[in-house]
This record gives structure tokens, C-alpha cells and sequence, in this order.
């Protein structure tokens, strides 16, 4: 196979320590094994700028920009445009330029699409290069729900933003030869959704690195203290992680403590929200910000949670708990699209009753516990290693025919 790859992603794809970058730096990976790519990204800060040498090593070249439009003008600009306000917040003319310019100079023979805020830099293409569209999330049906549960100005918004991002989304989907999602169930509401079949739209599942998430592994051991210590990790500054904290912290945990009066919830993950800073003075909630080894926090607990109410396709934070050997208590949400087993593999609670009394119910038997955990590890072991789940991406890419070039922009 000859020809290279350009990858567009809205945040640089390395290292893999948030949701969002874990998929983009192993598709990354994955394509670079396949032939050179040339990625074209943004970085949110200058710790996200800092790592671009880095990636430098494994991208045939590069394009990391500072992301620096406001949310404010970003709003202005997609309502003035009638444009999904995620687009226009992730716009900037220096990528367009460099696109342009790396398909004229580069033999490019697949494009790469990571994420819906990046398919309006793909522009029309020269027949035979192909255009695959990893949309990850369905996010305009996400926005649709913070819509219909909301009230209000941002209620108005987020309806707006469901109504247009999903508009943007089937247009995509039309010009694109092949789009993938995180899980099959996301993959089937979107054909729903916009009317092609299994043969465009796909599950592209998401992994674990099971070498790094190992109990077995070489990692710094944390002092957790006395008493059990129940665990949530994740960007504490994304909406659905603040709202299942707060109902864990608010709800769950003060039924727990009736029965563990020094049970403890830790919350652990980069860029607390301020809302998620004062949980810190409920009792027994610790708030640590951004850790440099999550796995530490992991080992310890006694049990996992993952109480999300809004959550779409696979959750990194429950495939890594799992691969960490330890028991899982996650929403019916959270844990919608892994191929697990209730009771088997983890064990699903649908309200804050539900997450106390199956808690309180795995602290009483530690024989239980570590049965789930074992099974949780190994079913991790089963399904979801990264080489197995990005295993038919080069066939995506390269599949024989034509490309998307005679399709409209």
C-alpha cells in the first residue's frame, strides 16, 4: 500500500490521559503503523502545546494550533452563520489553510475525521482518497437531552444545538465513505437517524491498555487511609462527570455512611469544576484535582463508581476500573455499550438507592467483591485490547474503489 494518512482531531491526540485523547492516540497509533500520518490538531493550553515535540516522533508532520476562540464569539459567530455553535467554536482559518495545503503537497490517499467539530475542515476530495468520519459520540443527540431536561435560556440553546448539530451530522454522513461511533448501540441511533445502513455507519468500540491498567503493574501505591474508599474518576470539568458527582456526593454516599460512617468518596480527575470543589466540604468527599497516576486511586478503592445520568457510547472510566481488577457499580448509562454482564462482570444501579444498597451490599462481602473484580479483568482481557478492537481500520481506510472526492463539501 502506498499513500499517507491526515488525521484531524479538536484535541491533540497525546498523550492518552483524558477520554477523548485515549481513542485518538491509539487510532493515532493504529494509522501509524499503516503509513505516515499527518495530523492537524489544537491544544487547548500550553501543557497541550508541550507535548507536540513529542508526537512529532511518530507524524510524518504536524499542525498544533492554539484553540483561542471564546465561547462567546464562538456562539455569536455559529448563530450569525446558522452553524452548530461546537463547530464554530473548533474553527480556525490556519487549519483550513494547512489542510489545503498538505492534500495538494502530500500523497494522501485517506482521510481521517475524528469527532464532528473536525468534518467541516475535510473539503471536497480527489477521487480515490477515501474519508473515513469517527463521530466517536452521537453528540446532537446528547445536546437534544440537556435540552429537554433543561429550562430556560441554555435549555433554548442546547435544543438549537441538537436541532443543527444533527442537521451537520447527516450531511457528513452523506459525503463521507464510511463513518464509525464508539459502540454498535450509538452506531444503530444513528442510522435511525439518518437513513444509511451498517454498510457506512459502524462500531468502532473503544479499548483499554491492558499492559498500563494492570494491578500487576509497576505504579506508585497511594495512603487511602482508614475506612472503605469508593472511587470516580474522570475530566471534572465535563458536565455529565459534574452531575454524577454531585448525585453520588449529595444522594449516595450519605445512605452509604448510615451503614460506613467512614466510608469516603474520592473524586479524581483534572479541572474540578467549582461546584465540584465544594462537594469537598460534605463529609467523607475527597476532591484530589488532576493525579499524575490514576491507576494508584484505582487499586485502592474498594469499589468503582460510575454514576453517570447522561453518558454516550463506551466509558473509558469503567473499561479502566475493570482492567484494574477492581468491582464496578456504574448507571445503566454508564454502562450501555460494553459487553458486560450484570452480576457477572460488574453490577448496574439505576437511582442513587440503587447505587447505595449495591454498594453497601459489595463492602459486606469481600468474597463477592473480588469474584467481580477477577471477572471484571478478564472479560477486560477478552474484549477489549485496542489491537483487537482497531483490528479492521486499515480495511476502513483502503478498502477497494473510490474515495469521497466526487461527493459535495
Amino acid at each position: 500500500m502506498s499513500g499517507d494518512i491526515l488525521f484531524l482531531c479538536h484535541r491533540i491526540p497525546f498523550p492518552p490521559d483524558r477520554g477523548d485523547k485515549i481513542r485518538s492516540y491509539h487510532l493515532l497509533k493504529r494509522l501509524a503503523e499503516v503509513a505516515p500520518v499527518h495530523v492537524g490538531c489544537f491544544a487547548d493550553d500550553g501543557r497541550d502545546m508541550g507535548f507536540a515535540p513529542e508526537m512529532a516522533e511518530i507524524t510524518a508532520s504536524q499542525c498544533v494550533l492554539m484553540r483561542d476562540r471564546s465561547k462567546m464569539v464562538a456562539g455569536l459567530t455559529g448563530l450569525a452563520k446558522r452553524q452548530s455553535l461546537l463547530v464554530s467554536l473548533f474553527d480556525h482559518p490556519d487549519l483550513h489553510r494547512w489542510v489545503a495545503q498538505t492534500l495538494a503537497e502530500r500523497p494522501i490517499r485517506a482521510v481521517v475525521a475524528y469527532s464532528a467539530q473536525m468534518a467541516h475542515f475535510v473539503p471536497v476530495l480527489p477521487a480515490g482518497v477515501r474519508f473515513l468520519m469517527d463521530f466517536v459520540d452521537f453528540d446532537s443527540a446528547k445536546y437534544a437531552t440537556y435540552g429537554a431536561q433543561g429550562s430556560g435560556p441554555m435549555a433554548w440553546i442546547n435544543r438549537r444545538e441538537g436541532r443543527v448539530l444533527l442537521d451537520f451530522e447527516r450531511r457528513t454522513a452523506q459525503r463521507a465513505d464510511i463513518c464509525s461511533f464508539v459502540s454498535e448501540a450509538e452506531a444503530s441511533l444513528f442510522r435511525d437517524a439518518c437513513g444509511l445502513g451498517p454498510d457506512r455507519i459502524v462500531g468502532i468500540e473503544n479499548g483499554v491498555a491492558l499492559d498500563y491498567f494492570d494491578p500487576a503493574a509497576d505504579f506508585p501505591a497511594i495512603d487511602h487511609g482508614d475506612g472503605p474508599l469508593l472511587v470516580f474518576t474522570g475530566q471534572m470539568d465535563y458536565r455529565p462527570n459534574v452531575e454524577a458527582v454531585e448525585s453520588f456526593a449529595r444522594q449516595t454516599l450519605p445512605a452509604i455512611r448510615t451503614v460506613h460512617p467512614d466510608a469516603r468518596f474520592a473524586i479524581v480527575g483534572r479541572n474540578p469544576a467549582k461546584s465540584v470543589e465544594a462537594l469537598a466540604q460534605l463529609p467523607g468527599v475527597i476532591v484530589t484535582g488532576g493525579v499524575p497516576d490514576v491507576r494508584g486511586w484505582l487499586a485502592a478503592a474498594d469499589v468503582v463508581v460510575a454514576p453517570l445520568r447522561i453518558a454516550r457510547g463506551i466509558q473509558n472510566k469503567v473499561l479502566e476500573a475493570m482492567a484494574m481488577a477492581r468491582p464496578v457499580v456504574a448507571s445503566p448509562q454508564a454502562a450501555e455499550g460494553i459487553d458486560a454482564t450484570d452480576d457477572a462482570h460488574l453490577l448496574i444501579a439505576a437511582n442513587p438507592a440503587e447505587e447505595a444498597a449495591k454498594t453497601i451490599a459489595l463492602l459486606a462481602d469481600p468474597a463477592r467483591a473480588a469474584r467481580l473484580a477477577v471477572a471484571a479483568r478478564a472479560r477486560m482481557e477478552e474484549r477489549y485490547r485496542w489491537s483487537a478492537t482497531l483490528a479492521k481500520l486499515p480495511n476502513m481506510l483502503f478498502a477497494a474503489g473510490g474515495g469521497a472526492g466526487s461527493r459535495a463539501a
